[in-house]
């Protein structure tokens, strides 16, 4: 294996450092993408090669892509406002939510819902308050707050400010409204800071491209899903992970992912792939660092209340094991255009399908070890977040749920991994307009919304499109030239980074007993799968000439 540049103590000490690099260190998209040259057009074309660029005091690259974001959020705002909207009921002022509003509207945020769903609104403290729920059959099941305890609980205190801001509100201090729509905005202003942190971690990711980042501020994705749950805030968590990971922090990355995870879960899937690299790479202290403080992290979060509230700590995972396909997971879109009855066939209220929730892990699984097998047998050790945007994308299109914003997972991941702006806009795009389909399927065909099949197939395209920038990742891991971060016209690559994003990994040369070792476990496990791949990489590795 070729290994990659080494750095001396003191480039390492100037990689993350935006005030190192000047002007003409810094990627200027409108002459390295075509794209965005071509999109220049609109404002007098691409910058001219002796153009004086980069001098500007207040208007610095961050400030405006963090502009940028602010603008796409309060879009998203308004796209959720007409959900938001108040009528005088029987009983005083109602919020619309008359005729299918919601749907036909577009604007729905499961915000709304559970604030009474979960019992918020009467000042029910997470994962102690309980209810009854009654079943399709008639039994009753006793629920409890069902997201993980960082989610709960910021959902409990959102809604206290409100009663505070209500409070407020009668004594003439602020200005009044529906206690549930104050909800909302409070909830959005946070999970708005928590995307414009998300930003920000990307931008200082990427001292020398700080433009990318504006491809994730100006997501479409981020106008429709903002705001439709609290995904934002496990988003930021997992970006700013990253972020302590590529300053060559693993301790801090670790706790940063585990603060993540308990949030969402999706933010401690980002050690695997850096266990994978740090195996490559030689790398295994600052991995176990990592993957210790995550863990510990998590766990001193989680404990208390599973201690205290063990019942109502479980719900999460009970729900999870509980809940069949989900009407946008592939397993239900095949179900829906054949007819088939699903892996367990019919289910009573309350069955826990078994038999998906196994294919779905095995799966998983499946797609893992395939993912092992390209790090091991790459010409070139991969970078971070190439490998974790793969691992996400499988992980989603495994996975029995996926919900609409579950897709923000994919934004700094797909921007940081492939940063071009045609095909990242395209798929997300894409993935933003299958809303609309959703919204009218759901409102029922008695409401003239649409038939299932039209959303299906919206979820097909979706799919594709995801695997399509998925290809596109792969094939800048098999053939190192066509990543755009290696390219000579990158300021990494002068600079003699391998990874900006790697940290310890950054610059660390393959250890080849370590590849001959894994290449020997992976042709054991891999089997059907890794053997195929292995020879398909290995010809690959053999035409690829890997620039030093």
């Amino acid at each position: 294996m070729t290994g990659a540049p080494t750095h001396s103590g003191s480039s390492r000490a100037r990689t993350h450092d935006p005030a190192s690099l000047g002007p003409d260190q810094r990627v200027r998209p409108t002459q390295e993408d075509p794209f965005v040259a071509s999109l220049s057009a609109a404002v007098g074309g691409p910058l001219g090669e002796h153009a004086v660029a980069g001098r500007a005091r207040f208007l610095t690259p961050l400030r405006v892509v963090l502009l940028l974001a602010v603008v796409v959020l309060a879009l998203a705002w308004f796209a959720k406002a007409p959900c938001l909207q108040q009528y005088p009921g029987d009983d005083g002022l109602e919020l619309d939510w008359r005729d299918g509003r919601q749907y036909v509207a577009m604007c729905y945020s499961d915000t709304v819902p559970l604030y009474t769903a979960e019992r918020l609104d009467t000042g029910g403290v997470p994962y102690v308050t309980s209810w009854v729920d009654r079943r399709e059959d008639g039994s009753e099941q006793v629920r409890y707050m069902e997201y993980p305890v960082l989610t709960g609980f910021f959902q409990w205190a959102n809604a206290r400010l409100a009663d505070l801001w209500l409070a407020g509100a009668d004594a003439g201090l602020l200005p009044g409204g529906l206690a549930v729509v104050v909800y909302f905005d409070l909830s959005a202003f946070w999970l708005a800071l928590a995307w414009l942190v998300t930003i920000w971690a990307m931008v200082r990711l990427r001292p020398g491209r700080p433009w990318d980042a504006a491809l994730a501020a100006v997501s479409p994705l981020v106008a429709v899903h903002a705001f439709t749950n609290f995904d934002t805030l496990a988003v930021a968590a997992a970006t700013l992970g990253m972020l302590a990971w590529s300053r060559r922090r693993p301790v801090l990355a670790g706790v940063v992912l585990g603060i993540g995870a308990a949030a969402k879960l999706y933010p401690l899937f980002l050690l695997f792939p850096l266990l994978l690299l740090c195996l490559r790479a030689g790398r295994m202290r600052a991995w176990a660092q990592a993957t210790a403080a995550g863990v510990l992290a998590w766990a001193l979060i989680n404990l208390p209340v599973a201690w205290l509230a063990p019942a109502g700590w479980w719900e999460f995972f009970r729900l999870n094991g509980e809940r069949g396909a989900d009407p946008d997971s592939l397993y239900n879109v095949v179900a829906g255009f054949t007819g088939w009855s699903g892996f367990d066939g019919p289910l009573a209220p309350g069955q826990p399908p078994t038999v998906l929730n196994a294919v779905s892990a095995v799966l998983f699984a499946v797609c893992c070890l395939a993912i092992a097998v390209l790090v091991v047998r790459a010409p070139r050790r991969p970078r971070f977040a190439a490998i974790a945007f793969l691992v996400i994308v499988a992980f989603l299109l495994t996975n029995k749920v996926w919900s609409p914003q579950y897709s923000l997972w994919l934004v700094p991941l797909a921007v940081l991994a492939y940063p071009r702006w045609r095909p990242l806009l395209v798929w997300m795009l894409l993935d933003a307009l299958v809303w609309a389909p959703r919204m009218y399927y759901y409102l029922g065909t008695d409401a003239k919304g649409l038939p299932a099949p039209w959303f299906y197939g919206a979820v097909v395209v979706r799919d594709v499109a995801v695997l399509a920038v998925a290809a596109l990742v792969v094939r800048s891991v098999l053939r190192p030239e066509h990543d755009p971060i290696r390219t000579p016209r990158d300021p990494s690559f002068s600079r003699g980074l391998d990874d900006p994003d790697g940290g310890v990994l950054d610059g660390a040369p393959d250890e080849a007993r370590r590849l001959a070792r894994a290449d020997a476990v992976l042709d054991t496990v891999g089997g059907v799968v890794g053997r195929p791949v292995g020879r398909l990489l290995r010809r690959r590795r053999e035409r690829t000439t890997v620039p030093r």
